[in-house]
């Protein structure tokens, strides 16, 4: 079933949306909240969260990028849940350290003006890895918003964990280069 297609019935509140969105996306969400939490019952949950936060945005939100949309909606869940957890056990996980990587890239998240500046910070970084090379961007973007290992990112791209991680520091350096030159406060 088409995106728009599955829209519709979220538009005609036919619980059918549900089902095919799950069909069709239910694998996609589980790699999301599975990479972030590591954890079945949470990733599961965070799953089923999405499905209800689709349910109850659509209408009236008409997401024109539906798999972005549903993959944003799980990312952001699973990171809530993540804080969640590590605020009740306070210890360092592969989430920390993933985290703690970007830390140099992006700015403090202080105050109002965070609140103000998110979505151009958001365009900016979107411009950033639209101008990069297609694998380093297919690595940035496994890494950092899909939250793999740097082991399996180098799998999947066929290549050594090394290169990953060259690429990565690089990217992240160049990535810290271009805001600061676009005038965001790191």
């Amino acid at each position: 079933m088409e995106d728009r297609d599955i829209i519709e019935l979220y538009w005609q509140r036919d619980q059918g949306a549900i089902r095919e969105t799950a069909s069709k996306y239910g694998g996609y969400l589980w790699n999301i909240t599975w990479n972030v939490l590591r954890s079945h019952g949470d990733a599961e949950e965070c799953v089923n969260d999405t499905y209800l936060r689709t349910w109850n945005a659509i209408p009236p939100a008409r997401p024109s990028a539906f798999r972005a949309w549903l993959g944003r909606v799980a990312r952001n869940l699973s990171l809530d849940r993540w804080k969640q957890l590590r605020a009740r056990k306070r210890g360092g996980d592969e989430m920390e350290l993933l985290l703690g990587e970007l830390d140099q890239c992006v700015p403090a998240a202080n105050g109002v003006e965070k609140n103000l500046e998110d979505q151009e910070i958001a365009n900016l970084i979107s411009a950033f890895l639209r101008g990069l090379p297609g694998e380093t961007r297919v690595m940035f973007l496994r890494r950092y918003w899909y939250g793999e290992s740097v082991a399996d990112i180098a799998e999947k791209q066929r290549c050594g964990q090394g290169k990953v991680k060259s690429s990565l520091f690089r990217t992240r350096n160049a990535l810290r280069a271009y805001l600061e030159h676009e005038g965001v406060a790191l």
